[in-house]
């Protein structure tokens, strides 16, 4: 993975982000940004569907990568996202 790549958000997912804490969003933010600019990171493939997921402590970050576009798909505690 080469370059910065671009973040977008899912209307849903900018609906999930406004709920939460600034605590946990700037914990999200910090391994997001991360992984944008570097392509490392706590990231693992889903099973059984399509996606990834990034982990910011009990975070969870539920996206897609399609060449440089990061698209986010869910944001959520970790007990709650994979419902």
């Amino acid at each position: 993975m080469s370059g910065v790549k671009e973040i977008a958000f899912t209307s849903a997912a900018v609906r999930q982000w406004r709920k939460l804490s600034s605590v946990a969003r700037e914990q999200i933010d910090l391994k997001l940004t991360a992984f944008a600019e570097t392509g490392h990171g706590d990231v693992k493939a889903l099973k059984g569907v399509s996606g990834m997921r990034l982990r910011a402590g009990d975070w969870r970050v539920l996206f897609t990568l399609d060449g440089d576009v990061i698209t986010i798909h869910a944001v959520g505690h970790r007990r709650d996202i994979y419902d």
